[in-house]
């Protein structure tokens, strides 16, 4: 055997014995992470993004399971993905029910318009596929929605947002066979202001209003959440504060507590 082959030998051999196995499929509770990138996460890497939880795995571009840890979503474009809600909203789940593994999927973009999340859009198309691979290893439990700071630029974009968001639930419930599925709906951050993006207060109003009337869509606050210094993102301590606001929603739809 060469050389070259006998080191691609090893890599493959050694990336397999560290690729973590998903347990049986009832105790793997997948949950999907759509959005912009305050979903992404935009927060400054840091000593607690390096660890690693064995029971916590992030569905790889290449369809693999790894185990998770900050930035979960790839670098797309100029902009570094950084802390997100993800993880932390996935300890906050793994510690109301330790008998489980939590498994993320990816599917934020960083600027991308909510055009772009309804059905035939690429991105929720992207996400679909996603889904339905995770959902051969667990079962999809919920998604985690964040995103509305490019549509609040565009006064139009922001008056369809209510009908849109909602519609989009809908098709993703029919779509992936779940009518019940649990969507949870992170509110944008207060510090976004109606000078630098003229929608936002009725991209706001949407999402509450979406939280409220659609069966089994809950309310993410982002109350009193820091931004990172541009007025735009989350840091790293209030991205994953906003994590755990997620898991309370999500336990609240499952008729579950978190700490």
């Amino acid at each position: 055997m060469k050389l070259s082959r006998l080191f691609l030998f090893l890599a493959l051999t050694i990336r397999a014995m560290a690729d973590p196995v998903p347990p049986p499929k009832e105790r793997f509770h997948i949950y999907l992470l759509m959005g912009q990138s305050n979903m992404a996460g935009r927060g400054a890497l840091d000593a607690i993004a390096a660890e690693d939880e064995p029971r916590i795995l992030a569905l790889a571009p290449d369809g693999s399971w790894m185990p998770a840890r900050d930035p979960l979503h790839q670098k797309i474009g100029l902009a570094e993905p950084g802390v997100g809600p993800g993880l932390s909203f996935a300890r906050a789940m793994l510690a109301s029910d330790p008998a489980v593994t939590i498994g993320l999927v990816p599917c934020a973009v960083g600027g991308s318009p909510l055009k772009r999340w309804v059905k035939g859009g690429d991105l929720y198309e992207q996400a679909l596929a996603r889904a339905r691979a995770a959902e051969k290893a667990g079962v999809i439990k919920g998604v985690l929605w964040h995103q509305g700071e490019t549509d609040s630029d565009q006064l139009p974009w922001a008056a369809s947002y209510e009908t849109r968001l909602a519609g989009m639930i809908a098709d993703l419930r029919h779509d992936l066979g779940r009518p019940d599925l649990p969507f949870a709906i992170g509110q944008l951050g207060d510090f976004l202001t109606a000078e630098k993006h003229p929608g936002v207060d009725t991209v706001r109003a949407a999402i509450k209003s979406v939280a409220a009337r659609v069966p089994r869509a809950g309310y993410v606050d982002s109350a009193g959440l820091a931004h990172k210094g541009d007025q735009l993102h989350f840091d790293a301590s209030a991205a994953r504060e906003l994590g755990r606001r997620y898991a309370r929603a999500l336990a609240d739809l499952n008729g579950k507590n978190t700490p």
